[in-house]
């Protein structure tokens, strides 16, 4: 994967028309539609700013939710054109429709420093499916497209990677800083290189915990899927998160480690329940002999340090996935023992988007992390070294 692409300051968009694939995938209240968190919205303004500024016409388009090819009232883009246009300080022209009469009209008429959005990609079943005269549609409007949208470029869908067939593609200021961070952690970490991994499954980081072996000196492992890690050297884990037919999979992964040199730590003492409960008694217990009606939910106090220790020296960390249930204040103290060592640790650090972003934002310890992802699949997937189909259509440098 060659994460060297060319960028909007690479090329002159001077009153060039450009199609711009924000992710303004936003949350919003499901009573009344109002955007609940504008970070998505915020993040593509130096983007944008830039095209302006440098005379671009920006036909901005994105997907909300889930609305699988239906037209969804409550699904609209219309309350973020609102949003964007206080941002920006400037009127956001709106599209009642994606390749349709509306939208080709306004792009049509639209001049250097303005700025359109389209509506719901997803409103139109053929986005998904990466149609190639969808993806034409979209792409006539426009002479140049900028890809931003780094939450979306592990799909191949025609807004993602299709319109590149039909138009000189760059990325936008968004994915450069991801490509440059997150790649560069992968190509060249400043060392010692450790990676944290947390979070329920070893089904979903199988192939990270397999690509990071390579490249890291040190990998933790945290969160529910320690457990078939442990099982898988004969510890009792009671009624803890296992996945059987992952087990095999976690021996190979232990000896891989050794055969490579790459410090392999688990947790030693764990914070157990009888019940997966917010409100269940956390008893602390060795990590080897959890009791039989006993389930691991977070990761003790000795754990901490040792993995707080671990994380102390390093040059790069990468971490993704929590390391307990941390949704339940009782069995938060993991990860947020986790957040507080790697904004002390004054490394390069990185955080791969999802609940691990969110819990640094929580604990206000965001300003003091090099990189938090804007992307959760797709940070999960470059971990894994995948080619990212959004980012594969961008020209090379």
């Amino acid at each position: 994967m060659n994460y060297n692409k060319k960028t909007i300051s690479d090329i002159d968009v001077n009153g060039k028309k450009v199609l711009l694939r924000c992710d303004f995938n936003v949350p919003q209240d499901k009573e009344t539609g109002a955007i609940t968190d504008d970070k998505r919205i915020r993040a593509a303004l130096p983007t944008i700013r830039y095209l302006l500024e440098h005379n671009a016409a920006v036909i901005a388009c994105s997907h909300l939710g889930k609305p699988k090819g239906e037209w969804k009232e409550k699904l609209t883009l219309a309350p973020v054109a609102k949003r964007l246009s206080e941002l920006l300080g400037q009127d956001v022209i709106f599209a009642k429709d994606i390749i349709g009469e509306d939208a080709t009209a306004k792009a049509a008429a639209l001049q250097g420093g303005q700025i359109m959005l389209l509506e719901n990609l997803r409103f139109d079943i053929r986005e998904e499916k990466n149609d190639p005269a969808f993806a034409k549609a979209l792409a006539d409007m426009a002479e140049l497209y900028v890809s931003d949208a780094f939450g979306t470029v592990h799909r191949a869908h025609a807004s993602t990677a299709g319109v590149a067939a039909y138009l000189p593609a760059v990325s936008g200021l968004l994915i450069q800083k991801e490509l440059e961070i997150m790649g560069g952690a992968l190509e060249n970490p400043k060392r010692p290189f450790v990676a944290v991994l947390g979070g329920a499954k070893v089904s979903d980081k199988i192939n990270v915990i397999n690509n990071l072996l390579e490249k890291a000196d040190t990998i933790i492992i945290g969160g529910g899927m320690a457990y078939t890690f442990i099982k898988a050297q004969g510890g009792n884990i009671g009624t803890s998160l296992l996945e059987e037919d992952k087990i095999g999979y976690a021996k190979d992964m232990i000896a891989k480690a050794k055969e490579k040199g790459v410090q392999l730590l688990l947790p030693v003492d764990t914070l157990a329940a009888k019940e997966f409960s917010k409100d269940a008694e956390p008893v602390c217990v060795e990590s080897m002999s959890i009791p039989d009606d006993m389930m691991g939910m977070d990761i003790g106090p000795k754990t901490c340090e040792e993995f707080a220790a671990a994380v102390k020296g390093a040059g790069t960390i990468v971490w993704n996935g929590p390391m307990g249930v941390f949704e339940f204040p009782a069995f938060a103290q993991g990860t947020k023992a986790m957040a507080k060592a790697l904004a002390e640790s004054g490394a390069v650090t990185i955080i791969g988007g999802g609940d691990s972003a969110a819990a640094v934002e929580q604990l206000g310890y965001a300003d003091q992390i090099t990189h938090i992802s804007t992307g959760g699949g797709a940070s999960l997937e470059f971990l894994e070294g995948k080619e990212l189909p959004g980012v594969a259509c961008l020209l090379d440098k």
